[in-house]
């Protein structure tokens, strides 16, 4: 059995990333600044802090894989100027310092999978003429979220020169009853409400939690992925099919359809908002042809089981 050190262990896809390789009997080590582990922990924790730059070599050493997930949330806080520029700095400062260690440190990691997002994409609107998809191969767009993924990627791409099997996922909208997206989206269904963002018309590329953990270890078994993969489901879905089938499972016929104006979302998330309001339909193709098979291929098979009683 392997061990995997983990960045942002203790986040939403850490965790269940976590729990699913314990099961499988792998060793964990989880980089954190300030968290211990517990007396009865299935995991132990190393020191890290990518701001000062500082890294438990120890740790980086006794590691087989790495996996790369750390990051502050996109969607956590409101968008100020300082909290974009964190959001960057979360992801870059972690790449760069997971390089330039094992860069000076002989070590015997054989591949690093590295998180990024579809926010590489940009808005459906900018898909190449005749595409129905995003996929790898298109470029990345120039606005805020496009240029952090460009960053997010460059600052771990260098593992590659050191010989190291480098993986990265762009993940889309996690679906998970631990946090996340869809712990937002059922607040109001809660009380009768499908809340539909702007027109409802965007499109949501969307991946049910089991799957992305599944993905990602499915990345560490098969040596002969490398390169970047789309981590979403197989059928994105639009903003308002979402809504009004997350309000059935929950609600069955007992709930009502209300349109959130887009200016409203504007005056409550600021440029945020962009980012909820924006369409992007991004393929799987690729990985699906490299043998990954879906759990959950459809929204109506994620969220039958996310509202299971």
């Amino acid at each position: 059995m392997a061990t995997i050190l983990i960045t942002g262990g203790t986040g939403l896809i850490g965790q269940a990333v976590s729990k699913l390789l314990i099961s499988k009997g792998h060793s964990i080590i989880i980089l954190s600044r300030g968290q211990s582990a517990s007396t009865n922990s299935p995991y132990s924790v190393a020191h890290w802090d990518p701001a000062k730059q500082e890294i438990d070599v120890a740790a980086i050493r006794q590691a087989d894989y790495i996996i790369n997930l750390a990051g502050a949330g996109v969607a956590d806080k409101r968008w100020t100027n300082k909290r974009k520029q964190e959001i960057i700095d979360s992801r870059v400062q972690g790449g760069e310092l997971l390089v330039k260690t094992l860069k000076e440190n002989t070590n015997k990691v054989k591949a690093v999978i590295s998180a990024s997002g579809i926010g590489w994409y940009g808005d459906d609107v900018k898909r190449k003429p005749g595409r129905n998809a995003f996929t790898e191969d298109d470029p990345v767009d120039t606005e805020y979220l496009g240029e952090t993924c460009r960053l997010w990627e460059a600052s771990i791409d260098p593992v590659q020169e050191l010989g190291k099997r480098l993986i990265k996922f762009r993940i889309g909208i996690v679906l998970s009853n631990e946090g996340g997206a869809l712990k937002e989206y059922k607040m109001p269904v809660r009380f009768g409400v499908a809340a539909i963002l702007g027109s409802g018309k965007q499109v949501i590329s969307w991946i049910h939690v089991d799957d992305l953990t599944r993905l990602i270890v499915y990345a560490i078994e098969h040596e002969e992925l490398h390169g970047v993969y789309n981590a979403v489901a197989s059928q994105p879905v639009t903003n308002r099919n979402f809504m009004l089938k997350l309000a059935e499972k929950i609600k069955g016929r007992f709930y009502i359809p209300f349109y959130v104006p887009s200016f409203v979302l504007k005056l409550m998330l600021g440029g945020l908002s962009v980012e909820v309001l924006k369409s992007a339909t991004v393929s799987n193709s690729k990985i699906s042809q490299a043998g990954f098979q879906f759990l959950y291929p459809t929204v109506e098979a994620a969220l039958g089981d996310l509202t299971k009683h």
